[in-house]
């Protein structure tokens, strides 16, 4: 239980307070939103429940916080990575070989998490709300095996 409960505190009550903090701020700039989920809140993985738990938790604050400002002019989206980075496979015990023949034959960069989030905290998404961008490169895809 003190797994989950750091878990839970880290993905979604420390998102759920920090957006309470930031709505009157949003609503005079009509600003926008992105939080940072993960492939984990789509999909389900063994050994990490927690983690899926929050993962899940967090898109649907998302979604739900979107309709809630909707009226305020303010957006809120996600983005979920899935692995992006080398440190993360070792972390996971994944072969970055045996990842990346199940999806676009690499492993994402941290660079095009940040181009997403740009894009999405920008003018140019003004008309995004509620959404999950996977950003995976199509693992959310597939069955799991």
């Amino acid at each position: 239980m003190a797994d989950y409960d750091r878990t839970m505190d880290v993905n979604v009550r420390s998102v759920v307070r920090l957006t309470q903090l930031c709505v009157p701020h949003l609503s005079m700039t009509k600003g926008a939103v992105v939080n940072v989920s993960s492939l984990a809140g789509i999909r389900a993985f063994s050994d990490h429940l927690a983690n899926c738990m929050s993962k899940a938790a967090l898109d649907q604050f998302t979604r739900c916080v979107a309709l809630e400002l909707a009226p305020k002019q303010v957006r809120d989206n996600s983005v979920n990575p899935g692995l992006i980075q080398k440190e993360m496979l070792r972390r996971f015990g994944l072969n970055k070989e045996e990842y990346a023949k199940m999806i676009q034959g690499r492993v994402g960069e941290v660079s095009e998490v940040a181009k997403t989030i740009a894009f999405l905290a920008s003018p140019d998404a003004s008309f995004i709300t509620g959404a999950l961008v996977p950003l995976d490169g199509g693992r959310h895809l597939m069955c799991p095996r």
